[in-house]
Parts: structure tokens; sequence; C-alpha cells
């Protein structure tokens, strides 16, 4: 068990890094924060000569027959939901009513986003689950002020014109880039058209004396053609274009929603590691340190009674050291019990902790700390930070059957997930050489999931994420990012 730390600013790599580029990393984040902003990615633009025959062009004409046959229906909808929200207003049951038809209007917003997630690969994040509200008049007022039923009727009428258009001209496009292309065939079934100066021709014409039945016409008329069909594709992207701004603008989460759903559920999971937390110190002091201090007055009280019926001296030494074996033994436990609420190396610092700790671990820990020392961390980011470096050393040491752990630690520069500026960070990384596979689970139905997803939770309280790098066989790389106050300001 060896501790190690750098001060030349130098980090020096983990051994054995990881070189698999087929190992995808896998960020954990919140559950109430899909997504840090309510930003969606698309996919790449496929090239100009494979586009009219690239999957993804044809998706998104589906997308744009599919958006037509809905519009009409969600236009009624939406404009059912208003008249029949004026209509009823003066009654208090009706908005009531009213209310819930606008609800409904989370069903569509649903519909069109899962649209556009499937046939234009787009990345949309949900919206936090509605949570009703206590009491008549903010329960009403809940229903009538949803955020995100509004915005979904605001899409379903923006959206109507914009179906209708777009749908005609990339049919048209399309319809007229074939016909050009296969003209020559299928023009011989034409009826005969007499020109101005009387001649007879089968053909498209264009004007009155104009037609195309020459093989050189016909050849620049599938010229033509060819061109239009390589042109619908990037005439429809306009229209796909204008589909997507409006569904991230408004059938994704606002940043404020995010920011409360993601502050809720921090809060709870706060509040539930605290009180899983105190159950753990009050059954470790039931089962464990109670236990020991009866039996340490039982022993004294044996003693107290052997001298008082003056028993022998060897006697009653043997008794007295049992009770003050007893005694050591309870001070030790409760020096561990101290140490796991909150441990005094702490006080000393992040680094001087994570190298008390390395020192306790069953396996050699190595850690390399830079910059820690004048970083001003926050008491509760050095605090979980400390817990954090621990659980991920006792599942490298019980699960990754590791013969070694580097600990590196560091206060970097990172870009904010929400607006892309750069953010003072603690980042600790966390690389052993055990077997892998290690990943983020949710709880199943039985409650039951990874230690990484509670310590995504407990993460969750200081805005924390974990990403986890741990292909097959090893090595695994995990990484805890810890955004950091302005210096000067604390949390």
């Amino acid at each position: 068990m060896t501790s190690m730390t750098s001060t030349d600013g130098q980090v020096p790599p983990p051994a054995n890094p990881p070189t698999s580029p087929s190992s995808a990393p896998s960020t954990a984040q919140p559950g109430a924060r899909p997504a840090a902003s309510p930003r969606a990615t698309a996919e790449g633009a496929p090239p100009f000569l494979l586009a009219p025959f690239d999957g993804r062009t044809w998706r998104a004409y589906g997308f744009l027959w599919l958006a037509l046959l809905l519009a009409p229906f969600a236009l009624a909808y939406a404009l059912f939901t208003v008249s029949f929200m004026a209509g009823v207003a003066v009654t208090v049951v009706g908005l009531f009513v009213a209310g819930g038809v606008l609800l409904g209007a989370r069903g569509w917003a649903s519909v069109y986003r899962r649209m556009a997630v499937r046939y234009l690969g787009v990345e949309i994040a949900e919206p936090a689950p509605r949570q009703p509200r206590k009491g008549f008049w903010r329960r009403l007022g809940g229903m009538l002020g949803d955020a995100t039923a509004w915005r979904g009727l605001l899409y379903m009428v923006v959206t109507f014109p914009l179906a209708i258009a777009s749908f005609v001209v990339s049919t048209v496009f399309l319809v007229v880039a074939l016909g050009g292309m296969t003209h020559w065939f299928w023009s011989r079934w034409l009826p005969l058209q007499q020109a101005g100066d009387g001649t007879w021709h089968r053909g498209a014409s264009f004007g009155t004396d104009w037609f195309v039945d020459t093989p050189a016409r016909q050849l620049l008329l599938a010229a033509a053609g060819l061109i239009l069909f390589y042109l619908w594709p990037q005439v429809q992207s306009l229209f796909v274009g204008l589909f997507r701004l409006l569904a991230v603008g408004l059938l994704s989460p606002t940043r404020a929603s995010l920011r409360v759903a993601y502050a809720e559920r921090a809060r709870a999971v706060t509040v539930e590691d605290a009180d899983e937390r105190l159950r753990r110190i009050e059954r470790d002091l039931h089962d464990g340190t109670q236990a020991h201090l009866v039996a340490v007055a039982m022993q004294i009280g044996e003693a107290r009674e052997l001298l008082r019926d003056g028993a022998d001296e060897s006697e009653l030494a043997s008794v007295l050291e049992t009770a003050h074996s007893s005694t050591k033994d309870t001070l030790a436990e409760l020096r561990e019990l101290a140490r796991g609420i909150r441990p005094p190396a702490l006080d000393a610092g992040l680094s001087v902790a994570l190298e008390t700790l390395a020192a306790r671990a069953a396996l050699p820990v190595r850690v390399h700390a830079v910059g820690l020392e004048g970083a001003d961390l926050p008491p509760s980011v050095t605090a979980i930070s400390y817990f954090a470096v621990a659980e991920l050393v006792a599942n490298a040491t019980k699960h990754a059957r590791a013969t070694g752990v580097d600990v590196v630690a560091g206060v970097e520069p990172v870009a904010d997930a929400a607006t892309g500026a750069a953010v003072r960070a603690l980042v600790l990384r966390v690389h052993d050489d055990g077997v892998g596979g290690a990943a983020v689970r949710a709880p199943d139905a039985s409650g039951r999931g990874s230690g990484l997803a509670g310590l995504t939770d407990r993460l969750s309280g200081v805005d924390g994420t974990l990403r986890v790098v741990s292909p097959a066989g090893g090595p695994t790389v995990i990484t805890v990012t810890i955004p950091l106050p302005a210096p000067g300001t604390r949390r």
C-alpha cells in the first residue's frame, strides 16, 4: 500500500491506460436531468452524391407525410382547446375540464417528439413529468399554466402551414425529377397533340410549339430531371431543418424546468442519503458499540462483586483485563464510526485525506494530486470527493479483482454543459487494472442497482457527473467531475 503525491505540476499517467477504441464511455447524469440544456443534436447530412439514396433522406420524407396527416387533427385540437377554454372561463368546473383538455397537448407533443427522434435523427430530452399540486386553486393553476402543454399547442399551430408547404414542395420536386428522368419511357402513351404549324407530336410540351419528342430533347429532359433529383434532398432539408428547430425550441424542456427538476431530484437524493446514513449509524451503534458497552458494564459489575467477596487478586485482574480490552475495542470502533461520518484527515485537505485513504486500502493505491493545496475547495465538495474515491476503491477491491489503483486528482477547466463556457472543476480519475465491465445500472423492479448509480445520485447534490470507461477485460477508468464555485464564493 503506497501513496505518492506529485507536486511538480505533472500528472503521471496511470499504468496500463485504456487503449480499446471500441469501449464507448458512458456518462451518468442525474435521473431528473436528462440534458443540461434543451439543445438537440441531429445526424450529419449525407454526402451530396448519395443524398437521394440515403435512408435519412427518405426517413425525413416519411416524416413530412406523417406531419401532413397529423397537421389537420392537431390544428383542430389546438383551436378547440383555446375556444373551449374561452367558452367555459366563466365556470370553475368548466376550467377544470378545459385544463384536462389542455394537458392532452402533452400527449400530442410526445408524439411529435418521438417522430422527430425517429425520423429526423434529433435527440430531445423528455420534459419533467407534471407534478399535481395540493389545494383546489393551486391544482387548477397548475393545469391551466402548464408550460409544456402550451408550448405543445403552439407547435401544433405553427407547424400546420409548414407541414403543407414542405410536403407539397418536396413532393413536387421529387415527382417532377422522377418524371423528367423517365419521360423517354412513358411518353409513348401520351395522347397526340397538334402544334401551331399543324404537325402532330407525342410528349411533354413546353409552350404551344416545343415538344419533347426527339432523342436530343429526351436526353436534355432526363438531365434536367437528374439535376432536380439531386436538388430534392437539399430543398427538403431546408423544411426539415425548420421542423428540427421548432421541435427543439417548443418540444424540449426549458433550461429553467430542467434546473428545477434537477434541484428537486438532488434534494430528494440528499435527504434519502442523509436518512440512510443516520440509519446506518444508528444500526452500528445499536448492534456494535452498545453491545460492547453493555459487556464492559457487566465485566465491571463482576469485578465489583469479586472485590466485595474478597476474591483472589489473579481472578480480579483477569476480569479487569477483559473489561479494559473490551473498552479499547469499543473506542476503536467508535473512532472507525466517526471516521465514516467525516474523516479527521479532511481537515488537512483533500490531498492528505486521499493519502490516508490510500494507506488504509486493502490493495496498492497510488495518489497523484496536483494543485489541490490552494484550490479552496468547499467542505461539501471535499467530503463527497473523498467518499466517492473511497467507494470506487472499494469497488475495485471487491468486484474488479484489481491488483492496483491509481487516483489522479486536480482542478481543471471544463466546459459547462449548459453554456459551453469554461468553468473550474475538481476532476477525479480512478483507474484500476481489473476485469472491467463496470456500468451505471439503474435500480430494477426489486430496487437493486449498481453502486455507481447510487454514487451518481449522491454526486447530483453538488452538480457532479460520473463518466465510466470500462471495456470487458479492463482496465476501468472512472472520472468524477464536480464544478467549483467562483473564487471567493461558497456553495
